[in-house]
């Protein structure tokens, strides 16, 4: 039996911060995993400018409310989840993923939790697990699926090494290029290909 692994924002759907930055103009909110790669470094400096430019969660809310599937998306995950059990494996949270679990049918999501305050503003955030990619593809593995998975930064390189086979899909030459064991898909049909050719 087979399962598919793959990451949220950037290889389904856009990246939720960047959007949050183009409404705000808080330009640091641009950066992702791709740019400083310790998942804690990052949510403790987006935290930080939430607060400094006092920007709330249903402000980010509407933002993600407006985003769409990357171009190909759907039809890629119509296609996966006919040959393979599918995860999202995201280190987004489910009070920002929901809306984009309803864009693309509710595929079955592992992501973390926000802590909002009584003024509506994110002041912190409980990941599900340590390690929590690695250790999703590993509770497969230990459930004796073969895994396949996909990412676009450095935050999905344990998923990756973890797996069966992995891959990279729409990652930029920073993060491939320390990483050249992993193929890399430059869209959802060089996807499918790589994967059909393994199943």
């Amino acid at each position: 039996m087979n399962v598919l692994c793959l990451d949220l924002e950037g290889v389904l759907v856009p990246e939720v911060w960047q959007a949050v930055a183009a409404a705000t103009q808080v330009e640091g909110l641009n950066k992702t995993t791709r740019d400083i790669p310790v998942y804690d470094d990052l949510m403790q400096y987006r935290l930080k400018l939430l607060e400094e430019h006092q920007i709330t969660y249903a402000t980010i809310a509407a933002e993600i409310e407006k985003l769409s599937p990357l171009d190909g998306a759907t039809q890629f995950l119509a296609w996966a989840r006919r040959h393979f059990q599918v995860a999202i494996i995201s280190d987004t949270f489910y009070e920002f993923a929901d809306p984009l679990m309803e864009k693309l049918g509710r595929p079955f999501l592992l992501c973390h939790r926000l802590e909002i305050d009584d003024q509506d503003m994110i002041v912190n955030y409980r990941i599900r697990q340590p390690d929590p990619k690695r250790a999703s593809v590993r509770a497969f593995k230990s459930l004796h699926y073969k895994v396949f998975a996909a990412g676009d930064s450095f935050n999905d390189v344990t998923m990756l090494e973890e797996a069966d086979f992995g891959y990279f899909l729409h990652a930029p030459d920073n993060v491939t290029s320390q990483f050249p064991q992993y193929p890399v898909a430059q869209n959802h049909d060089e996807l499918k290909r790589l994967l059909q050719s393994e199943i």
